[in-house]
């Protein structure tokens, strides 16, 4: 099932009910896409909780000489210990997005749903993730996010993941 969100005046991220139909909007601003060999990706790892689930600030930083743009969802999986993929990849949270682009040195943000694996019940046959392989929108190679989680090794829609935005 995917779900849209709304912030509630307190900043806090809340699934709601209807989804999103928008997939996405376009702008052109002239700077080439971002090689993920010119960024840093990494995630804030104090999450914000919301309805047995805990929502992190997954980061891409700009370290190239040059502005890039990013458009769209990264692409996310929870890896074993030897990188090997566990379950399915993270769904996508649908949410409206832009272009954003990304000065030298600026950081674009995604935002990573983590399901409390007891909602899943006896479905799911839980393990500790090692971390996460993130390809940035668009990317054909990825990096490695170091991050113990629990995690289902059956595919359940225990990951999802926004789009990228400005920071």
């Amino acid at each position: 099932m995917v779900c849209a969100a709304a912030l509630t005046p307190a900043s806090t991220l809340v699934p709601t009910a209807s989804a999103a139909t928008r997939t996405g909007v376009g702008s052109d601003t002239g700077a080439a896409k971002c090689a993920t060999v010119d960024l840093v990706v990494w995630l804030d790892t104090q999450p914000q909780g919301a309805l047995g689930t805990e929502v992190y600030s997954l980061k891409f930083t700009n370290l190239s000489a040059r502005a890039c743009t990013l458009a769209g969802y990264p692409r996310v999986s929870a890896i074993r210990l030897g990188g090997g993929q566990i379950g399915r990849a993270a769904s996508r949270y649908r949410l409206p997005w832009h272009t954003v682009s990304l000065a030298s040195g600026a950081t674009a943000t995604a935002l990573l749903f983590v399901r409390d694996i007891g909602t899943f019940k006896a479905s799911c046959r839980a393990l500790t993730a090692a971390g996460l392989r993130v390809y940035p929108p668009g990317g054909r190679t990825s990096q490695i996010i170091p991050f113990p989680f629990a995690a289902c090794s059956t595919p359940q829609d225990d990951v999802s993941i926004g789009p990228v935005r400005s920071a």
